[in-house]
C-alpha cells in the first residue's frame, strides 16, 4: 500500500525558515506552493533538490509567463491549483469551486485570503492552507481516495 504525502503552502511572503522545518519534518512526497512569493518556492527546491515541486504565481509575484492555474494529476486524482487571486477568493469561493468541477478536477488548492479553510465539498476537497507562517495543508493519496487536512505550524 503506497501513500502519497503532498505538503501545500501558500503566502509565505519571505517567510521561508518554517516551510523548510516542515518539509523536512514532514518528508513529503510533492509540496505545492501557492504564490506569494515564488522566491520562497525556489528557495525550498534550493533546500530540498530532489523533492518535486509544484508552484503557481501569487498576485505578489509580479510579472512571469508561469502559468497561473495549473491542473495535474496525482494517484488517479485530479489536483486544480491558483494562487486565488483570479478567482476573487476574498469575495467568496463560489467562482473557485465553480471552475474546479467544470475542469473535473477533485481537489481544489488556492491561497491568498491567509485563511485555512480544507472542507470536502460533496466529491470536492477544497484546501486553502492559509498563511505559511501560521499553517500548511497536508494531502494524502491512497488507493483512490484523498484526505486533507491543515496543520498549525509549529
Amino acid at each position: 500500500m503506497t501513500i502519497l504525502k503532498i505538503l501545500v503552502f501558500s503566502d509565505s511572503h519571505h517567510a521561508r525558515a518554517d516551510m523548510i522545518h516542515t518539509v523536512g519534518a514532514q518528508r513529503p512526497d510533492l509540496v505545492i506552493h501557492l504564490g506569494d512569493l515564488m522566491r520562497d518556492a525556489e528557495e525550498l527546491g534550493f533546500a530540498y533538490p530532489e523533492l518535486p515541486l509544484v508552484s503557481v504565481p501569487g498576485n505578489c509575484d509580479g510579472w512571469t509567463t508561469e502559468p497561473a492555474v495549473r491542473q495535474f494529476q496525482a494517484e488517479g486524482k485530479s489536483i486544480l491549483l491558483s494562487h486565488g487571486h483570479l478567482w476573487q477568493v476574498k469575495q467568496g469561493y463560489g467562482p473557485a469551486i465553480a471552475q474546479a468541477r467544470k475542469a473535473g478536477a477533485d481537489i481544489l488548492l488556492f491561497g491568498h485570503t491567509h485563511r485555512a479553510y480544507c472542507e470536502e465539498l460533496e466529491g470536492l476537497w477544497v484546501m486553502n492552507p492559509g498563511a505559511s507562517r501560521s499553517s500548511y495543508g497536508t494531502i494524502l493519496l491512497e488507493n483512490g481516495r484523498a484526505e486533507c487536512f491543515v496543520t498549525p505550524m509549529e
